[in-house]
């Protein structure tokens, strides 16, 4: 028998203004995606900035429905968007924050488990992974490798 551990690698933060200039960008466009989010179920308001490769500022926001689970993560609508629409640009970073009463959670959100495999999938398809930033009211967290949110990946390497 052998026993492993996974871990995952870090920054924290305690306000936006500690972020990079380019970091504080995708953080404030992901602030303000997720005050235009579609959540009349939750009111948890989901938004989300990625940056391509090409400079491109990509946002989505949760899109529910009555009829679940129809809606769509914030996450997965802006890597959906960028996949369909730049097909051969890779994602180079991406910031996720909720708003709850339209105020920032007081602690950061994480991807849920459907995300996180979009995530690696995405950098799968790119041979690329990425960082994410995830934001809270209290801290902000930045996972240089967003790949690290999911650690036993469900992917075509295993089948």
């Amino acid at each position: 028998m052998q026993s492993h551990k996974k871990t995952i690698s870090y920054t924290e933060y305690q306000s936006v203004d500690q972020l990079s200039t380019g970091d504080r960008e995708l953080a404030e466009k992901a602030i303000n995606s997720a005050k235009s989010a579609y959540a009349p179920y939750s009111r948890f308001n989901v938004g989300t900035a990625i940056k391509l490769k090409n400079g491109e500022i990509i946002c989505g926001n949760n899109q529910e429905n009555a009829a679940y689970p129809s809606g769509l993560c914030a996450e997965r609508v802006a890597l959906f968007y960028a996949g369909a629409n730049f097909p051969d640009v890779p994602v180079s970073s991406m910031a996720v924050v909720a708003l709850k009463d339209d105020e920032i959670t007081n602690q950061v959100i994480s991807p849920c488990g459907s995300c996180r495999q979009v995530i690696v999938e995405t950098s799968h398809r790119y041979k690329q992974n990425f960082p994410i930033i995830l934001i809270g009211k209290n801290n902000i967290l930045k996972i240089d490798d967003s790949t690290e949110l999911l650690p036993l990946i469900f992917g075509s390497d295993y089948f």
